[in-house]
């Protein structure tokens, strides 16, 4: 790959004239290439397979959409990356548009990991469990699922048929008695004994049979197996076969509709309407429906589809491994070139298909179906989450309606494991990837001490602000603050801002009223007398959905904090005791205490403790006195 970044030029030219400036130091070399405005913000990334062509193009002062013509009326500059081959271009295009995210590039916002299923193998009696995130541990992994919902579900039924189990290490090692699991007949109580480490083997592959696809040879087995229980008159035996056949044919029947022709693939269906798009991704494996996601891609007005599903394709399988199959509604601009991109990630060949008849088309058109309805009810949403917003606007005498709303709201028992949290609101409802949330740090503050806690809060968020996005220019700032609480608050927030110089942002304390009733809220702006909204007025109904979204995860991050502390021992401040001795030595001992009042001799003789790690334990425990 070879760099031939160029700064932007000195007269100062812009559009086409700039653009034209270019072609002399340009050479067929396939490339990146970034468009910049005057102030060197990136427009547009794309690749080409000959940069001077390409280039070329944009010269031209006609023949152009008027998204493009926007485009090269307001590019100042241009930088260039040439590369070897075009697949390396395409592979570096969608990573810089995910780091840049420019303004005329589709953009794919909505980019979460998917979850999987893990069967562990680092055990005698592997656990099966949701995994999400990089595939570090031990195991087979079966996915990806397109929702944690479809995940436990499939884990349900796993649990119903195969009696695997789902408890932690930790959890299987203390058990002295099988738990509720074994009574309802979702485990086969490995932690006691009650089956054998060979028989749940048996189980475990049965399993992976299943996810693979192969349930119809688990089903003969298991029939084989009970016929043989019951030729051998162990009837127990045999009725819990039968009963697991029983729960396998109707996880077969729960599954409805699944392709037969299909066995590992990815259906990818667009829909544009009014300069907004939907696409809908359904997971295909072993011959099995494993869910659907929606995603809203940002695109321009006058865009094809063509553009955008290339784009989606590009960014979805940036972080993810691709299927054997990519089963598309539409034709991509580059087939042959993403095909080969995706077969390069994946090491094996991957498929990009555009049925037109058969099992796939019908795939295709129950995507396309889906992802109509989904971009229709987003758009009435959308409709009625700007009439909302104007309405907020009117209420609180805002200039124009708020694009980023941003609430407050701080949670703790006495002044302990507190923390603040912060949730973002928009044109397109709770952005909750803009969500955040703060550990209360200050040493100094009274227990309990709401305003303090609040200017911790807010000098971290907009200290950081100033420092990211000093201009404003990257969507990250404000419109409105909604802080929980009344005129004090206010004023506290008020001092806060100004201390960092940001005195142009409302904002406005939400208080209960005198009867601290919902519904009878008054809201309270600097400088101006509290006021209240009518009772069944939107607006109110909307305030209070931000407040209680802000409320719900100030309380489910202080939950978690306060479960994580509760959990917590002396023995995760020791180094060199990780999560595998920090189990070994509970087990022995029984609890952190008894590891305490061990002596020397007995944390040496703990599996895997070192004289050396014993001797730190020991050190440690004793040094403190």
């Amino acid at each position: 790959m070879t760099f031939s970044d160029q700064s932007p030029q000195a007269d100062a030219k812009t559009g086409h004239a700039a653009i034209q400036s270019y072609l002399k130091t340009l050479d067929s070399s396939p490339g990146v290439y970034r468009m910049l405005d005057d102030q060197s913000r990136v427009l547009y990334v794309g690749k080409a397979r000959n940069l001077r062509a390409r280039v070329s193009n944009y010269a031209r002062p006609s023949g152009h959409s008027a998204r493009i013509d926007r485009m090269i009326r307001e590019t100042a500059s241009m930088m260039f990356l040439t590369t070897r081959t075009e697949t390396e271009a395409l592979l570096l295009e969608q990573n810089l548009i995910k780091q840049l995210k420019p303004k005329y590039n589709v953009l794919l916002r909505d980019d979460k990991s998917f979850p999987n299923i893990l069967v562990a193998k680092d055990h005698d009696f592997p656990q099966i469990k949701k995994h999400r995130g990089a595939k570090k541990e031990k195991g087979t992994y079966f996915g990806p699922f397109a929702s944690a919902g479809a995940v436990n579900r499939t884990l349900n039924q796993l649990q119903k048929v195969f009696l695997l189990r789902n408890c932690t290490d930790a959890m299987f090692e203390s058990r002295t008695r099988p738990c509720l699991l074994y009574q309802i007949k979702r485990c086969s109580g490995p932690c006691v004994g009650h089956i054998s480490p060979e028989d749940y083997a048996r189980s475990v592959r049965d399993a992976e049979q299943f996810l693979t696809g192969r349930s119809t040879k688990v089903q003969e087995a298991l029939a084989t197996q009970m016929q043989e229980a019951s030729d051998a008159m162990e009837f127990e035996r045999a009725a819990a076969l039968r009963d697991r056949i029983r729960a396998l044919t109707q996880v077969q029947t729960a599954q409805g509709i699944n392709p037969r022709g299909v066995t590992e693939a990815d259906v990818i269906a667009l829909h544009l309407e009014n300069g907004q798009a939907c696409v809908q991704v359904f997971f295909i494996r072993a011959n099995q429906n494993w869910g659907n996601r929606d995603f809203y891609p940002r695109v321009g007005a006058d865009i094809d589809e063509g553009e955008v599903l290339e784009a989606f394709v590009g960014q979805f399988y940036d972080t993810k491994e691709p299927p054997r199959q990519v089963i598309l509604s539409h034709e991509i601009e580059n087939p042959d070139l993403m095909q080969d991109a995706l077969t390069q990630k994946l090491g094996r060949k991957v498929t990009l298909l555009v049925p037109q008849r058969g099992e796939k088309a019908e795939l295709i058109e129950g995507a396309l179906r889906n992802a109509r309805e989904s971009l229709a009810r987003k758009m009435a949403e959308t409709a009625t989450q700007a009439k909302l917003l104007r309405g907020l606007a009117e209420a609180f005498a805002l200039e124009a309606p708020p694009k980023r709303i941003e609430v407050y709201d701080n949670s703790h028992i006495q002044g302990a494991h507190a923390v603040g949290a912060m949730i973002v609101a928009g044109p397109d409802g709770f952005m909750k990837n803009s969500y955040r949330k703060f550990n209360i740090r200050g040493d100094e503050l009274t227990p309990g001490d709401d305003f303090g806690m609040m200017k911790e809060v807010l000098t971290r968020r907009f200290s950081r602000l100033i420092k990211e996005d000093p201009d404003r220019e990257k969507g990250m700032w404000p419109d409105l603050l909604l802080i929980d609480g009344g005129a004090g608050q206010v004023s506290a927030v008020a001092q806060i801002m100004a201390a960092h110089g940001v005195e142009d942002i409302p904002m406005v304390g939400v208080a209960k009223g005198v009867d601290r009733d919902a519904g009878k809220e008054e809201f309270h702006r600097t400088g101006a007398r509290p006021f209240a909204l009518r009772h069944n007025d939107p607006v109110l109904y909307f305030v209070q959905r931000l407040r209680d979204e802000a409320h719900r995860f100030a309380i489910g991050t202080h939950r978690a904090k306060r479960a994580k502390a509760v959990a917590a021992t002396p023995l995760d401040e020791i180094a060199g005791v990780g999560a595998a001795r920090k189990r070994a030595l509970l087990a022995h001992f029984g609890s952190a205490k008894a590891v305490a009042r061990a002596n020397l001799a007995d944390l040496k003789a703990v599996d895997g403790v070192s004289e050396a790690l014993a001797e730190k334990i020991y050190d440690f425990f004793h040094d403190r006195g």
